[in-house]
């Protein structure tokens, strides 16, 4: 059973019509990689699999149909969403953030300071005040807490130095053995230690899916994605 299954999946925004008929499967297990260039739709796709836009068309995850659910009933279907900009609670500290996060009775602590221990070390200090690395380790902490099956990560290397990316890439190799991963991901470096699977879009379609060894194709990468092969 694929993760997520999307067909013809259309959004609009302020009048552009950004995601034109998208049609791609998740498979169950692992990391599948959404690429593209900037402005192609990424973030869009996983808002409309979380149901945050408006959108045609038709959405499974985790084997249900989710076109009539509320966000909130997507992810008691067990989705967990690290949306691009973080969105922690800079006014609230590292415990409190996770606390807001839990969403089942027992939830996972031991997992999320055993791939985070910083976290555990910082517990008290407020999120606005953490850097940039440390603020995206908390956001995806808070969905790691509840153990959820899918997750959505976007762009998590952002604006990170190498020796933090470096960081992240190990606590999400760590999670994708325990849950399937769609990764919105500009590092091709990253992408290529962490995916087995890579879809494209350009234009708000998919113009390409299959293997991650496919970005050594450099027709491909510059084509789509604006970079040579061996970026």
């Amino acid at each position: 059973m694929n993760a997520i299954t999307v067909k013809d999946l259309h959004v609009s925004l302020a009048g552009s019509h950004v995601l034109q008929g998208v049609d791609l499967d998740v498979a169950s297990g692992g990391v599948t990689a959404l690429l593209g260039r900037n402005g192609v739709g990424k973030t869009t796709t996983l808002r409309a699999l979380m149901n945050l836009t408006a959108r045609t068309g038709h959405v499974e995850i985790l084997g249900q149909d989710t076109d009539q659910l509320a966000t909130h009933r997507v992810v008691r279907l067990g989705v967990g969403y690290v949306p691009e900009d973080r969105d922690v609670f800079a006014g609230l500290s590292v415990a409190e953030n996770l606390r807001l996060a839990e969403a089942r009775s027992t939830p996972d602590y031991d997992t999320v300071f055993a791939l985070f221990p910083e976290l555990r070390t910082r517990r008290r200090q407020r999120a606005g005040t953490l850097s940039g690395g440390q603020q995206q380790m908390l956001a995806i902490a808070r969905v790691l807490l509840n153990r959820w099956p899918l997750l959505l990560i976007d762009e998590p290397s952002k604006g990170l130095a190498p020796k933090v990316i470096g960081e992240l890439a190990e606590a999400l190799e760590r999670v994708a053995e325990a849950a399937t991963v769609l990764l919105v991901e500009q590092n091709l470096a990253l992408v290529r230690r962490l995916a087995s699977h890579v879809v494209v879009l350009d234009h708000g379609v998919v113009v390409h899916t299959g293997s991650v060894e496919d970005l050594s194709d450099p027709a491909l990468t510059r084509q789509h994605l604006g970079v040579a092969g061996s970026a």
